[in-house]
């Protein structure tokens, strides 16, 4: 595809491929990482290989021409009958690794695996000596699989693929090492540019406590470049300003900071594993007790939350976002994959290498509008007067899935996207009384993500929700008690002047 892709075979890009199993896949990993580099980097597979391929094509671009091609054979018996000596197939992990990336140290490899992967010296050195290629064309249908699954190949149905277009390509840990070694360093920032980036990261260290680090060295290499010896002597007036809310207090920032380290220590320490705590349900007033797989970490909306996966607060095994503030207890219980209160499906996804990933997460975030991503999707319609959706609506980003649409369109899209009769009639009967000339917009939504109940309140009363009719009707119920509240106090004061004209 480009002749300027290469990944090298390092432990980090190899654990990444085996899905955090080295030990138990090693070998396969190695065979993917193969597929990739002949997919993706090599002109004469770009060339050769058809737009669409099968697994034949691609097994006949892989081996030699006389390497058997029969499915009968055992992994031994396609090793021995195949007589081209220069076949993948007679190559050994090491060849592979080594003899064709001569840059890399061969001691600080096995160093390295040694520890990513858990493995003994003995056991590893062992498993270099393996001929990965020497197996069963089966084995390597399961390949193609694993690249699917990964996001490096795309199926096409009837045991067939196609290569991703190379900006779709999924980031390993080593392009993101050499993205970072050419970006910038503090050493080539001046001074104001120091104090710019210095406040930036004072403003949001308390999202990752990590950043204090870098605030640190930040700090040390002003002092450095004052020659006066005064810090604020070259300090240039602040003038822009961040401001981003926080809600907890002090003691509960340093609890909830001890979570987060202990869930990223979990993820820097393969296998990783299973956390248990006891949860706050504030919509209950009780405390549950759920067993799940961390996932990742987001800050929204004043607070910061954990994606997992695993026994959620109903007893489910499902995804749920929880609110660090809300978890009990000082630390987190971390459970490894052997421990019996590991839930089986958990441990099922761990051994056959389908835990749930960040980057499924990404998809379905910007599948649909809300940060409940487990929750249905449903097909969001709203009217604005035309003035306030010219300063206040067009020209914004919401969610990639939000856009202006023609009020000609809108039948259509009732139509196609409202499976129930009733409702859709309803819907239909709506939008027939309304003008052109208003402007409307329509996005797929979390159905009951609170934080896209809030945008559509904010909205209030210049933005009219259409669909989704449950949504519509519960807006409608609460600007009715909006109403009534002011109503009544207005009642109520209509009586007091009553009262006193009477006294």
């Amino acid at each position: 595809m480009t002749k300027d892709f290469h990944l090298p075979p390092t432990p980090q890009i190899l654990q990444r491929l085996a899905a955090g199993q080295l030990a138990n896949r090693l070998v396969r990993s190695l065979r993917l990482w193969v597929l990739i580099n002949k997919l993706y980097g090599s002109p004469d597979w770009a060339n050769q290989l058809p737009t669409v391929f099968t697994y034949s094509q691609l097994r006949d671009q892989l081996f030699a021409y006389g390497h058997p091609k029969s499915d009968k054979l055992n992994a031994q018996e396609i090793s021995s009958e195949c007589g081209d000596r220069t076949c993948i197939c007679h190559l050994t992990f090491s060849e592979i690794v080594f003899g064709q990336n001569s840059q890399i140290s061969v001691d600080q490899w096995q160093q390295s695996m040694v520890q990513l992967s858990g493995m003994s010296e003995a056991k590893l050195l062992q498993m270099l000596q393996q001929r990965p290629f020497a197996t069963v064309n089966r084995s390597l249908r399961d390949d193609l699989k694993h690249l699917v699954q990964q996001g490096w190949l795309q199926s096409m149905g009837r045991k067939s693929y196609s290569c991703v277009l190379v900006g779709g390509l999924p980031t390993l840990p080593e392009q993101t090492a050499r993205q970072t070694s050419t970006e910038v360093s503090l050493a080539s920032l001046d001074l104001a540019q120091i104090w710019e980036l210095l406040r930036v990261l004072e403003s949001i260290s308390f999202v990752q406590p990590n950043l204090s680090l870098i605030i640190s060295k930040l700090w040390e290499q002003i002092a450095d470049s004052s020659t006066s010896g005064k810090l604020y002597a070259k300090d240039p007036q602040q003038r822009i300003f961040l401001h981003l809310d926080y809600i907890l207090s002090p003691q509960m920032q340093d609890r909830v900071d001890n979570y987060q380290e202990q869930i990223e220590q979990l993820w820097h320490k393969p296998p990783g594993g299973v956390v248990q705590f006891e949860y706050w349900l504030a919509a209950v007033e009780r405390k549950v007790k759920v067993t799940v797989y961390p996932v990742c970490l987001h800050y929204l909306r004043r607070a910061k939350y954990l994606s997992a996966y695993g026994i959620d607060p109903k007893g489910d095994v499902a995804w749920h976002n929880y609110r660090l503030d809300r978890i009990g207890g000082d630390r987190l219980k971390v459970l490894a994959w052997g421990d019996p209160l590991v839930p089986k499906q958990l441990k099922q996804m761990w051994h056959t290498g389908t835990l749930p990933t960040p980057e499924y997460i990404d998809a379905e975030l910007k599948a649909a509008w809300g940060f409940n991503f487990y929750l249905p999707k449903k097909l969001l319609i709203l009217r604005f007067s035309a003035n306030f959706a010219k300063w206040y609506v067009d020209n914004t980003t919401r969610h990639p899935t939000f856009c202006a649409v023609a009020y000609d369109q809108l039948p259509k899209l009732i139509t196609r996207n409202t499976p129930d009769e009733e409702e859709r009639q309803q819907l239909l009967a709506i939008i027939s009384h309304y003008s052109r000339d208003d402007a409307y917009y329509t996005a797929w939504i979390r159905a009951g993500d609170i934080n896209v109940l809030m945008r559509l309140r904010e909205w209030r009363p210049n933005g009219e929700v259409i669909a989704p009719l449950s949504i519509r009707q519960q807006m409608t119920a609460e600007a009715a008690q909006e109403l009534a509240n002011y109503q009544h106090l207005r009642k109520h004061r209509s009586m007091r002047k009553l009262l006193l004209k009477l006294i």
